[in-house]
């Protein structure tokens, strides 16, 4: 098995979920609610996972997905997939084409490459940690800034609404509002944005690919405290995240994130 061989894999599961999918209409669709955070689940998410399930992991490999079962068995496989069906499942039913198909390749803890595939706006990020990363069939890169200036960054609608982006009012960057969180590291990869944070809680199956992918593309992702996030985790869940360049991420940190406490 190849690195090669490993995203042959991630890109034939994102098409063929995304084919699983086409009978749903975005903006259209039935949900429930299914659990106390008030996350809405819709047929689609299911048939998307059934189908990255079938696909992705072979013998000896774990599975971690939103919309499955957490099964202890991944905890001992040195290769687990971390996947989300449908990242941004709000987007989606609301037709704010700002949703993904998000897969992530976990090894030894650390995510070494990955996938995103956005149906609507027919965007593919793909790479590795030893082959770099494309965006649209095309080597691509984070755009490298040094600090926020003149940065556009990425950041959650709800975060946004609840004012806690207000800190960056005053800083020389501008903030746009983007639906999901794997579609906004994706887009960091891609150099189409220059960054995306959250410092509320997300799980590992929401960052799995954009951490390989930001990484892959020569940018930083870490937790707020400068440590590095470690996957395949008990309780997949982390604090908060943030990716960009370096140099933009050291400079939000000394700079503008202390106003947030």
């Amino acid at each position: 098995m190849t690195r090669s061989d490993d995203l042959t894999r991630i890109h034939e599961a994102l098409m063929a979920a995304a084919d699983a999918i086409q009978q749903f209409t975005p903006g259209d669709i039935e949900f429930e609610i299914k659990s106390e955070r008030g996350d809405p689940l819709t047929e689609a998410d299911t048939a998307a996972d059934r189908v990255l399930r079938d696909l992705l992991p072979a013998k000896g490999e774990g599975w971690l997905s939103e919309e499955s079962i957490d099964d202890p068995v991944r905890l001992g496989c040195r290769r687990v997939w971390v996947v989300d069906p449908i990242d941004g499942t709000r987007e989606f039913i609301d037709g704010i084409p700002e949703w993904c198909i998000s897969v992530g390749l976990v090894e030894d803890g650390l995510p070494v490459a990955g996938g995103i595939y956005n149906p609507v706006t027919t965007e593919l990020v793909i790479g590795s940690l030893e082959t770099g990363v494309e965006y649209q069939g095309r080597p691509s890169s984070v755009t490298g800034l040094p600090d926020l200036e003149g940065a556009v960054i990425v950041a959650s609608r709800s975060e946004i609404g609840r004012g806690e982006w207000g800190v960056l009012d005053e800083a020389p960057c501008e903030v746009r509002p983007c639906g999901s969180v794997a579609y906004k590291m994706a887009l960091v990869a891609a150099g189409q944005v220059d960054g995306t944070w959250t410092l509320v809680p997300k799980s590992e199956w929401d960052v799995a690919a954009g951490t390989a992918l930001v990484r892959a593309a020569g940018g930083s992702v870490i937790h707020a405290d400068g440590t590095e996030p470690v996957f395949n985790q008990p309780v997949p869940r982390f604090p908060n995240l943030m990716a960009a360049s370096s140099g933009i991420l050291e400079d939000f940190r000394g700079n503008w994130m202390k106003v947030y406490s």
